[in-house]
């Protein structure tokens, strides 16, 4: 069974990229993602109206975390430490040692294959660190980037749900 113990922040480098904890100074940046309309037709959300919002969010995040319920890296370019977007495990299962993996970039940094180098950092990590056994995601239908990237990663689909969402998943 998969327990998340953070005292210790994982940090996770790539190529390209920085994989690092959440920051209240990341609140201008998150309100950019929470407030996109490309990015929230794509995701099931509220969407952020204020300053005020993002900081409520990385609260609600740093608590989840503390809490062993999530884990949410900031993605950066390795030369620059600013926020362009995010990636998490949640709706944790830890009796199937199971994770959801979910995504977002600022649409500006889409295309150029960021979003494959961080998830698959992340897969690595969730086998071989926190020992799942199985990681879920569920994107919506009309996502297809969002579908390409899972299957470019090895996800297979499993299931078509009735709201528009597909199940795929990733075994090691």
């Amino acid at each position: 069974m998969i327990e998340l113990n953070l005292s210790s922040f994982p940090e996770l480098i790539t190529e390209r990229l920085s994989l690092r904890q959440l920051r209240m100074e990341d609140a201008k940046e998150i309100f950019l993602l929470r407030s996109d309309e490309k990015v929230n037709e794509l995701i099931d959300r509220v969407t952020a109206t204020s300053i005020e919002d993002a900081y409520q969010y990385i609260n609600k995040i740093i608590t989840a975390q503390n809490n062993g319920e999530s884990v949410q890296w900031v993605i950066t370019l390795k030369d620059d430490p600013k926020l362009i977007g995010t990636i998490v495990y949640w709706h944790i299962v830890k009796e199937k040692d199971e994770a959801e993996v979910g995504y977002e970039l600022l649409p500006q940094y889409r295309g150029k294959g960021i979003m494959q180098e961080a998830l698959l950092k992340v897969i690595e990590y969730g086998f071989n660190t926190l020992k799942l056994k199985t990681i879920v995601a569920d994107p919506k239908a009309v996502n297809l980037s969002s579908v390409k990237l899972l299957e470019k990663c090895g996800f297979m689909l499993t299931d078509t749900a009735n709201d528009g969402y597909l199940v795929y998943k990733l075994v090691p």
